[in-house]
């Protein structure tokens, strides 16, 4: 069986690819530090090395936001759905082992480990056969040069942060929201802004906005509010009325004492969040303030959050499948 292992080692340093295969090599030893590891003799060990292993989520996660969208704008949408599901398949395995783990039943442990081993080894095996030297086939050395930023908010298993790619002598962060590179996208910017993760329309921001279900006003550095989201089923009612109108004379004087001292806080940088919880016509309403700043940490305002909680608090168990039929 010819491995693409030859031709990743060739890369460039910091290349996604030839850092997926660093990860692999960790990988493989980790399954086989785990092979003889008896979690009986030695839970401990047995339980770091098992950490370690299930650290291999950022690399679903890095593959399912990063490259698999890469690889969808050039045709291929399989791996966004079958290897996606082959990580799911690991990630039950993963929360069942440690569910074990938890209980420290090794019986249970021993039985289960080698489920997952095999099929991590199996998803290596697609990976190397497959997944990586189509990747390499079909993404240009443009697309490569985007990955490192997104990466790096997602991670890696490695516990040291691969250089970025292309190599550069010193890097800094660039928030998304000061990304302007030039990419293609499937959907067409025509009369849209850039957001800090994308791009919408103003229409679009306002449908967000309208179904959210929670209902949003904010308050401006001048204590005024400029705006309120009008959802179909508001905790409180809001009108225009209210638009343009001070804080203070928003809510009822036995309330407006504290809503002021939440505001002076926040303005003050004391404080960031408060939160309250209470029955309002046989429904139980969680409100929430935040304070917002710009990216130079001044004060821009407060964002106030109501939400209807009555029906998530009866939520018990999980509920993982869909019940519509």
């Amino acid at each position: 069986m010819n491995s693409f292992l030859t031709v990743a080692e060739q890369l460039p340093v910091g290349h996604p690819v030839k850092v997926y295969y660093q990860e692999s090599a960790l990988i493989q030893d980790l399954i086989l530090d785990l092979y003889d590891c008896d979690p009986e003799e030695d839970f401990q060990k047995y339980f770091n090395i098992f950490n370690q292993l299930s650290t291999i989520e950022k690399r679903f996660k890095r593959k399912e936001n990063q490259l698999f969208p890469y690889l969808e704008k050039h045709g291929w949408h399989g791996p966004s759905q079958g290897m996606w599901s082959f990580h799911d398949n690991l990630r039950e395995q993963i929360r069942l082992l440690n569910t074990y783990n938890s209980e420290k039943n090794t019986v249970k442990i021993t039985d289960n480990i080698p489920y997952l081993l095999e099929g991590i080894k199996r998803l290596l095996s697609i990976e190397d056969m497959r997944l990586f030297p189509n990747a390499m086939d079909l993404l240009s050395e443009d697309d490569w040069k985007e990955f490192h930023i997104g990466d790096e908010e997602i991670g890696w298993m490695l516990s040291e942060k691969p250089a970025p790619y292309p190599h550069i002598e010193e890097t800094a962060y660039v928030h998304p929201s000061e990304d302007h590179s030039k990419r293609d996208l499937s959907f067409s910017l025509e009369n849209t802004f850039h957001y800090d993760e994308g791009h919408m329309t103003p229409e679009q921001v306002n449908l967000l906005l309208r179904f959210l279900p929670v209902d949003i006003t904010y308050v401006d550095e001048n204590d005024k509010v400029i705006f309120y989201n009008r959802g179909d089923d508001r905790v409180f009612a809001r009108s225009k009325g209210i638009i343009g109108r001070e804080v203070r004379f928003c809510h009822p004087p036995k309330s407006v004492d504290m809503v002021l001292r939440i505001v002076e806080e926040f303005r003050a940088g004391t404080k960031d969040v408060a939160e309250f919880w209470f029955n309002f016509k046989e429904r139980v309403i969680h409100i929430r303030y935040f304070a917002i700043r710009d990216n130079n940490k001044q004060y821009k305002g407060v964002i106030e959050m109501s939400q209807d909680i009555t029906d998530i608090q009866k939520l018990e168990g999980q509920k993982r499948l869909l019940d519509w039929d």
